[in-house]
Protein backbone atom coordinates (compact mmCIF):
# COMPACT_ATOMS: atom_id res chain seq x y z
CA UNK A 1 0.00 0.00 0.00
CA UNK A 2 1.27 3.34 -0.78
CA UNK A 3 1.34 6.16 1.64
CA UNK A 4 -1.16 8.31 -0.19
CA UNK A 5 -3.75 5.58 -0.21
CA UNK A 6 -3.24 5.04 3.55
CA UNK A 7 -3.83 8.75 4.22
CA UNK A 8 -7.05 8.64 2.22
CA UNK A 9 -8.31 5.69 4.24
CA UNK A 10 -7.37 7.45 7.46
CA UNK A 11 -9.27 10.61 6.39
CA UNK A 12 -12.34 8.57 5.56
CA UNK A 13 -12.18 6.79 8.91
CA UNK A 14 -11.76 10.07 10.85
CA UNK A 15 -14.67 11.60 9.09
CA UNK A 16 -17.06 8.81 9.96
CA UNK A 17 -19.13 8.66 13.09
CA UNK A 18 -18.83 5.01 14.03
CA UNK A 19 -22.11 4.80 15.94
CA UNK A 20 -24.13 6.68 13.32
CA UNK A 21 -23.07 4.40 10.49
CA UNK A 22 -23.45 1.18 12.49
CA UNK A 23 -26.60 -0.73 11.59
CA UNK A 24 -29.18 -0.78 14.37
CA UNK A 25 -28.97 -4.57 14.78
CA UNK A 26 -25.19 -4.42 15.34
CA UNK A 27 -25.62 -1.60 17.84
CA UNK A 28 -28.16 -3.65 19.78
CA UNK A 29 -25.84 -6.66 19.85
CA UNK A 30 -22.90 -4.62 21.10
CA UNK A 31 -25.08 -2.89 23.68
CA UNK A 32 -26.36 -6.24 24.97
CA UNK A 33 -22.82 -7.60 25.13
CA UNK A 34 -21.67 -4.57 27.13
CA UNK A 35 -24.67 -4.85 29.45
CA UNK A 36 -24.02 -8.60 29.92
CA UNK A 37 -20.41 -7.87 30.76
CA UNK A 38 -21.41 -5.27 33.36
CA UNK A 39 -23.99 -7.62 34.91
CA UNK A 40 -21.45 -10.45 35.06
CA UNK A 41 -18.93 -8.21 36.82
CA UNK A 42 -21.63 -7.03 39.26
CA UNK A 43 -22.78 -10.59 39.94
CA UNK A 44 -19.19 -11.68 40.53
CA UNK A 45 -18.63 -8.82 43.01
CA UNK A 46 -21.85 -9.64 44.90
CA UNK A 47 -20.97 -13.35 44.98
CA UNK A 48 -17.49 -12.60 46.25
CA UNK A 49 -18.98 -10.41 48.97
CA UNK A 50 -21.38 -13.20 50.02
CA UNK A 51 -18.62 -15.80 50.07
CA UNK A 52 -16.51 -13.49 52.22
CA UNK A 53 -19.40 -12.94 54.66
CA UNK A 54 -20.11 -16.69 54.87
CA UNK A 55 -16.43 -17.42 55.35
CA UNK A 56 -16.26 -14.95 58.25
CA UNK A 57 -19.37 -16.46 59.85
CA UNK A 58 -17.97 -19.98 59.44
CA UNK A 59 -14.68 -18.90 61.00
CA UNK A 60 -16.49 -17.40 64.02
CA UNK A 61 -18.58 -20.55 64.50
CA UNK A 62 -15.46 -22.69 64.19
CA UNK A 63 -13.76 -20.67 66.94
CA UNK A 64 -16.87 -20.96 69.13
CA UNK A 65 -16.94 -24.70 68.54
CA UNK A 66 -13.28 -24.99 69.53
CA UNK A 67 -13.91 -23.05 72.72
CA UNK A 68 -17.17 -24.84 73.59
CA UNK A 69 -16.39 -28.37 72.61
CA UNK A 70 -18.97 -30.19 70.50
CA UNK A 71 -21.40 -32.93 71.47
CA UNK A 72 -19.14 -35.66 70.13
CA UNK A 73 -16.23 -34.29 72.17
CA UNK A 74 -18.50 -34.32 75.21
CA UNK A 75 -19.14 -38.04 74.68
CA UNK A 76 -15.46 -38.83 74.20
CA UNK A 77 -14.14 -36.48 76.88
CA UNK A 78 -16.90 -35.68 79.40
CA UNK A 79 -14.38 -33.96 81.67
CA UNK A 80 -13.42 -31.56 78.86
CA UNK A 81 -11.61 -31.89 75.54
CA UNK A 82 -8.53 -30.22 77.01
CA UNK A 83 -8.63 -32.39 80.16
CA UNK A 84 -7.75 -35.79 78.79
CA UNK A 85 -5.77 -36.73 81.89
CA UNK A 86 -9.02 -36.57 83.89
CA UNK A 87 -11.22 -39.68 84.12
CA UNK A 88 -14.98 -39.67 84.28
CA UNK A 89 -16.96 -41.74 86.79
CA UNK A 90 -20.55 -41.36 87.97
CA UNK A 91 -20.95 -37.67 87.20
CA UNK A 92 -17.54 -36.53 88.45
CA UNK A 93 -14.03 -36.16 87.04
CA UNK A 94 -10.96 -37.67 88.70
CA UNK A 95 -7.28 -36.98 88.34
CA UNK A 96 -4.81 -39.65 89.46
CA UNK A 97 -1.38 -38.12 89.99
CA UNK A 98 1.81 -39.52 88.56
CA UNK A 99 4.03 -37.95 91.22
CA UNK A 100 4.21 -38.33 94.97
CA UNK A 101 3.97 -35.54 97.54
CA UNK A 102 2.77 -34.92 101.08
CA UNK A 103 -0.94 -34.48 101.88
CA UNK A 104 -0.78 -30.68 102.15
CA UNK A 105 1.02 -30.28 98.81
CA UNK A 106 -1.41 -32.77 97.18
CA UNK A 107 -4.37 -30.74 98.51
CA UNK A 108 -2.77 -27.58 97.09
CA UNK A 109 -2.16 -29.24 93.69
CA UNK A 110 -5.82 -30.25 93.43
CA UNK A 111 -6.94 -26.74 94.33
CA UNK A 112 -4.68 -25.30 91.62
CA UNK A 113 -6.60 -27.49 89.14
CA UNK A 114 -9.91 -26.14 90.50
CA UNK A 115 -10.62 -29.43 92.23
CA UNK A 116 -10.19 -31.00 95.67
CA UNK A 117 -8.79 -34.23 97.05
CA UNK A 118 -11.34 -37.00 96.41
CA UNK A 119 -14.25 -37.24 98.86
CA UNK A 120 -15.58 -40.79 98.68
CA UNK A 121 -19.31 -40.81 99.30
CA UNK A 122 -20.46 -44.14 97.85
CA UNK A 123 -19.31 -47.74 97.65
CA UNK A 124 -19.28 -47.46 93.87
CA UNK A 125 -16.90 -44.49 94.05
CA UNK A 126 -14.74 -46.32 96.59
CA UNK A 127 -14.56 -49.38 94.32
CA UNK A 128 -13.71 -47.20 91.31
CA UNK A 129 -10.85 -45.47 93.15
CA UNK A 130 -9.63 -48.74 94.74
CA UNK A 131 -9.54 -50.44 91.33
CA UNK A 132 -7.88 -47.46 89.68
CA UNK A 133 -5.17 -47.02 92.34
CA UNK A 134 -4.19 -50.74 92.20
CA UNK A 135 -3.08 -51.08 95.82
CA UNK A 136 -0.79 -48.01 95.66
CA UNK A 137 -1.10 -45.37 98.34
CA UNK A 138 -3.02 -42.31 97.15
CA UNK A 139 -4.01 -39.29 99.18
CA UNK A 140 -7.74 -38.63 99.39
CA UNK A 141 -9.63 -35.82 101.11
CA UNK A 142 -9.95 -37.55 104.49
CA UNK A 143 -7.96 -36.07 107.37
CA UNK A 144 -7.60 -36.12 111.13
CA UNK A 145 -5.24 -33.14 111.19
CA UNK A 146 -7.46 -31.14 113.58
CA UNK A 147 -7.67 -33.93 116.17
CA UNK A 148 -5.88 -37.28 115.97
CA UNK A 149 -8.36 -40.09 115.36
CA UNK A 150 -11.29 -37.79 114.56
CA UNK A 151 -11.67 -38.16 110.82
CA UNK A 152 -13.39 -35.69 108.56
CA UNK A 153 -13.67 -35.12 104.84
CA UNK A 154 -12.28 -31.83 103.59
CA UNK A 155 -15.81 -30.84 102.49
CA UNK A 156 -17.45 -31.81 105.83
CA UNK A 157 -19.17 -34.97 104.54
CA UNK A 158 -19.65 -37.74 107.18
CA UNK A 159 -16.96 -40.34 106.52
CA UNK A 160 -18.50 -43.28 108.47
CA UNK A 161 -21.13 -44.18 105.84
CA UNK A 162 -18.54 -45.59 103.41
CA UNK A 163 -15.84 -46.91 105.73
CA UNK A 164 -14.74 -50.46 104.91
CA UNK A 165 -12.03 -51.77 107.18
CA UNK A 166 -8.61 -52.13 105.57
CA UNK A 167 -9.32 -49.99 102.50
CA UNK A 168 -7.86 -46.73 103.77
CA UNK A 169 -4.56 -46.21 105.54
CA UNK A 170 -3.65 -43.69 108.20
CA UNK A 171 -0.16 -42.39 107.49
CA UNK A 172 1.43 -39.16 108.63
CA UNK A 173 0.57 -36.16 106.43
CA UNK A 174 4.23 -35.60 105.59
CA UNK A 175 4.52 -39.05 104.00
CA UNK A 176 4.76 -38.81 100.20
CA UNK A 177 2.00 -40.57 98.23
CA UNK A 178 0.24 -40.19 94.94
CA UNK A 179 -3.08 -38.33 95.15
CA UNK A 180 -6.59 -38.33 93.66
CA UNK A 181 -8.33 -35.07 92.79
CA UNK A 182 -12.05 -34.79 92.13
CA UNK A 183 -14.19 -32.13 90.47
CA UNK A 184 -17.69 -31.83 89.02
CA UNK A 185 -18.24 -32.08 85.26
CA UNK A 186 -17.50 -28.87 83.36
CA UNK A 187 -20.54 -26.85 82.29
Amino acid sequence: MDEEHLHDDLRVFRGRNFFQEMPRSDFAVYSLLALSFLLTITLFAVSLSRVSALSSKFHEEHLDRRQNFSGSDLLLFPCGAKSREWEYFDGKCYYFSLSKMNWFKAKEQCEEMRAHLAVIDSYAEQNFITFRTRNERFWIGLTDQNSEGEWEWIDGTDYRHVWVSGKWNDVHCTFECYYVCEKPLPR
